[in-house]
C-alpha cells in the first residue's frame, strides 16, 4: 500500500503556485512534522523550473498521490480561497476537517479555518519564519535559498510598498542561514521567449492612455489561443514602456469565453490587489490577477473603469493635503511688502491674485532677479511668475509629484471653477509619501 495514502495531514496553496507559495508549503512541513507537501497541477514557470531540480528534495506531492478521504488535518497557506485550492478544494465539503491557515492578505475569504495566522506582509513565508525562530527550528542551506526566493518574489526585493520591516529581518536571518542569492535570483528571473515578445509587441502597437480619475491608465485586450506563462511579466513591461500609472492586460480566448485579468501598477493610488478581489482574484497594492469566465472581454473593461474610478474615491487626494484658506498678494503690492509677508508667515511663496482670480506666482527664488535696492519698492507683477502650473482639487498626490518633478516647482495653487481653493507644497506631498500625515 502507498504509504501516503494513510497520511492524515497535508499543505497545500493556490493554482499557479508561486515561490512565496512554495516557500509556505516547505515550512509548514518544518513546524508541522509529518506533513505531507500537496502542490496544484498548475505552477508559476520558474517554480516548474526549480522544482524540476528540487522536488525530491522537498518529498513534494500531487493531488493523485493522496487519498483525499483520509486527510484528517489541511494546512493552507498563502491563500484563504477554496476556488483557488485546484482539486483540493474538494475537502470545502467536509464538515470534520480540521483547517490551519496561513495568509498574508488583508483580505477575508471563505475558507472557514480552526486556526489561523492572518496578517498583512509583504510575503506569507515571512510570518512562517517568526513562527520557525520561535520554535528554534534549523534550517538547511537549501530550504534558506527557497525562503529567500520567495520572500524576495513576494516583495520586489524588499522594494514593493507592501513589504514590511519584519520582511527586512526575516530576509537577514535567512542570509544568516547560508541563503544563497545567486541561485535566488538565477530562478526569479522571469521566464521571457518569442511567445512573450509576440504577445507584448502586439500589445504595444494597440496600446492607449487613458486618464482615469487622475491617473494615467492603460487597458490592453487581446485574443490569445492556448495556454501563455508569464503574461504577469508582459504587463510589467507594457506598463513601464508605456510609462503609465497601472496597466491592466484582458487575455481571452474567443473559442472558450474566458478571461484572465492582470493588473500590475505601482505604490501611489491604485490598489490593484483590491482592484482584483472585486473581480474574484486577489493580490497586493501593486499587483493581482483575475479569471472570468463566460464574459465578454469588453464587459471586462468596462467594470475595470468603474472600479478604478471607485478605487480612487476612496484614495487620499488633494483636498485631503492642501492648505487653505490661502496667503495671497495683489499683483500691485511691492516686492518689500511681500518679502515681509514671506518672513512673518515663514513660507517660500505666495499665489499673486487680482479680483479672486490667480494671476501668477512669486517665490523666494524670484528675489534673485532683484539687482538693486530701489527694484524693492517695484510691484511683484514685475517679477512674478504668470505661467502658473495649477491642479484640480480630485486630482492624486501622485499627480502633485510629477508636476512639481517636471516644472522643478515647490507648489502647486489648487483652483476650482478659475478660483483658487487651497495650496500643496512639496512639504505637503511629501508628508504623505513618507507616511508622516497625523491622524
Amino acid at each position: 500500500m502507498n504509504a501516503y495514502r494513510l497520511s492524515m495531514q497535508v499543505v497545500t496553496t493556490h493554482k499557479n503556485t508561486d515561490f512565496d507559495a512554495l516557500a509556505s508549503v516547505v515550512a509548514a512541513t518544518i513546524l508541522y512534522p509529518g506533513t505531507i507537501p500537496v502542490l496544484p497541477k498548475t505552477l508559476n514557470p520558474n517554480v516548474k523550473a526549480f522544482l524540476s531540480i528540487h522536488k525530491d528534495l522537498f518529498n513534494i506531492r500531487t493531488f493523485d498521490d493522496i487519498d483525499i478521504d483520509k486527510v484528517e488535518t489541511l494546512i493552507v497557506v498563502d491563500i484563504n480561497n477554496w476556488g483557488r485550492l485546484g482539486r483540493m478544494g474538494r475537502l470545502k465539503k467536509r464538515s470534520d476537517l480540521e483547517i490551519i491557515l496561513w495568509d498574508h492578505h488583508s483580505a477575508l475569504g471563505d475558507i472557514q479555518s480552526t486556526w489561523k495566522c492572518q496578517e498583512q506582509m509583504g510575503a506569507n513565508i515571512t510570518l512562517m519564519i517568526r513562527e520557525i525562530k520561535k520554535k528554534r527550528k534549523i534550517l538547511s542551506p537549501i530550504q534558506a535559498t527557497l525562503f529567500l526566493t520567495g520572500l524576495y518574489e513576494d516583495t520586489g526585493n524588499l522594494t514593493f510598498s507592501s513589504t514590511k520591516a519584519e520582511d527586512a529581518y526575516a530576509a537577514a536571518y535567512l542570509l544568516e542561514h547560508k541563503a544563497d542569492l545567486d541561485i535566488a535570483n538565477s530562478f526569479l528571473r522571469p521566464a521571457y521567449g518569442e511567445k512573450q515578445k509576440k504577445i507584448l509587441f502586439e500589445m504595444l502597437q494597440s496600446g492607449k492612455k487613458i486618464k482615469l480619475s487622475g491617473y494615467k491608465v492603460s487597458i490592453n485586450k487581446l485574443n490569445i489561443r492556448g495556454h501563455v506563462d508569464s503574461l504577469a511579466v508582459v504587463v510589467r513591461m507594457y506598463r513601464e514602456i508605456l510609462n503609465v500609472d497601472v496597466a491592466f492586460g484582458i487575455f481571452f480566448d474567443e473559442n472558450r469565453g474566458n478571461c484572465m485579468v492582470i493588473g500590475r501598477g505601482h505604490r501611489d493610488g491604485i490598489d490593484v490587489g483590491s482592484l482584483m478581489r472585486s473581480l474574484g482574484g486577489g493580490g497586493h497594492p501593486s499587483a493581482g490577477s483575475a479569471v472570468l469566465k463566460s464574459v465578454n472581454p469588453d464587459t471586462v473593461e468596462e467594470m475595470i473603469r468603474h472600479l478604478v474610478e471607485g478605487n480612487h474615491q476612496t484614495s487620499v487626494q488633494i483636498s485631503d493635503l492642501m492648505s487653505f484658506p490661502v496667503v495671497t498678494v495683489p499683483s500691485d503690492l511691492t516686492m518689500k511688502k511681500v518679502f515681509k509677508i514671506l518672513e512673518k508667515k515663514g513660507c517660500t511663496g505666495l499665489p499673486v491674485v487680482n479680483n479672486e482670480k490667480l494671476v501668477g506666482i512669486i517665490s523666494r527664488r524670484d528675489f534673485r532677479k532683484v539687482k538693486k535696492e530701489s527694484q524693492l519698492n517695484s510691484p511683484v507683477k514685475a517679477f512674478m511668475r504668470t505661467d502658473v502650473i495649477t491642479i484640480t482639487p480630485g486630482k492624486s498626490p501622485m499627480e502633485v509629484a510629477r508636476l512639481m518633478v517636471k516644472h522643478d516647482i515647490g507648489r502647486l495653487p489648487v483652483v476650482e471653477k478659475g478660483n483658487i481653493i487651497g495650496i500643496i507644497t512639496r512639504s505637503d506631498t511629501m508628508l504623505y509619501f513618507y507616511d508622516l500625515l497625523p491622524d
